[in-house]
């Protein structure tokens, strides 16, 4: 067959193009990823430079243009049959807002025991000191909350806009540090089959219900919803999801009968356990900048239905992010079902 060599280069000069266009991008960031369309295209376009090349090798005229074609072959060969591995490129948003929240729902039912746990404290607590308010010296962390609450309430009113003056920074990174270590022990203390975490766990419930009950028995229930709500409906999740890693360290110390080695049952959680440390350390951060910039300002400089309004909308907007982020992606997949087998059914 006579081929019309130039009519032939011009007609095929714009796939040439666009497969170079594809290379350059390739070769200028190798963590970059193509969907489907876009390989079955680059595809595409390398056979047909193929066979363009195929059809040219047999004519001396268009030396240069056939030596392109060649060097552009040899580059889509090499892109499409390389067995190099490439590194991921960090996504921290993806991660934290779609891997995080679909980690915390795939092991639900430990999260619901820590909320159980919990809750069983915050009875406890809330009991002791209704019935007997004396107890406070024993159950309350702090010395400041030892005292009457309507005391508290009148003192921190007065102040409210002096006390943490050209320190709100400092007190923000010490709140956020206190509460990481809190929450890493939480996480840690799985290592004792769950036991120290349950453990941290129930007395977080009972220092919670205690000071919630004296509050409220003092008639302070506003001021005890605006100060806690906007940073708490923030930082007691987190713990929370602290204790269902620690939980789900046990789970797999434990085995639960299951077949697979520790080791394995370990390996097969470890990324897990990693990206639920992470989000609880965000979620910290953010709990630490709203309770020294916001919870601890009360009326007159803050009214209070505002804080408790902006709680309400934090805990409305973190059971969307819990419950909905992430939906539906795709993670990655257990080796050798030891994920599945890591928790009891």
């Amino acid at each position: 067959m006579i081929l019309d060599l130039p009519r032939f280069v011009a007609a095929e000069q714009a796939y040439w193009q666009e497969l170079e266009t594809i290379l350059d991008r390739i070769e200028s960031d190798p963590l970059d990823r193509m969907t489907l369309d876009q390989m079955e295209r680059f595809h595409y376009l390398y056979e047909r430079s193929s066979a363009d090349l195929a059809r040219m090798a047999t004519f001396s005229a268009e030396a240069e243009a056939r030596e392109h074609l060649e060097s552009l072959v040899a580059r889509a060969y090499g892109e499409i049959h390389s067995t190099r591995e490439r590194r991921k490129r960090p996504r921290p948003l993806h991660w934290f807002f779609t891997t995080f929240p679909a980690t915390v729902r795939r092991h639900a039912r430990l999260f619901w025991i820590a909320v159980a746990i919990t809750l069983l404290g915050c009875a406890f607590g809330s009991l002791a000191v209704w019935r007997d308010p004396d107890s406070k010296a024993i159950i309350m962390p702090f010395q400041g909350l030892e005292g009457n609450p309507a005391e508290r309430v009148a003192k921190e009113e007065k102040g409210a806009s002096d006390r943490l003056r050209n320190h709100r920074a400092t007190f923000s990174a010490q709140l956020m540090t206190h509460n990481i270590r809190v929450s890493i022990a939480t996480f840690t203390l799985g290592i004792t089959w769950g036991a120290g975490t349950a453990a941290v766990l129930f007395y977080n419930g009972v220092t919670l219900g205690a000071v919630s009950a004296d509050y409220v028995r003092a008639g302070q229930t506003e001021f005890l919803l605006g100060w806690l709500l906007p940073h708490g409906v923030i930082e007691i999740p987190a713990f929370l999801i602290a204790g269902q890693a620690g939980l789900l360290l046990a789970s797999a110390l434990i085995g639960w009968g299951r077949r697979t080695t520790r080791r394995e049952r370990l390996r097969a959680i470890g990324g897990d356990l990693v990206t639920l440390a992470g989000g609880v350390a965000v979620l910290l951060v953010w709990a630490g900048l709203v309770e020294a910039f916001l919870s601890q300002y009360h009326r007159p400089v803050v009214p209070y239905g505002l804080k408790i309004g902006f709680g309400v909308a934090e805990l409305i907007l973190l059971a969307l992010f819990l419950g909905r982020s992430g939906f539906g992606a795709t993670l990655p997949a257990a080796p050798n079902r030891a994920r599945q087998q890591a928790e009891p059914r």
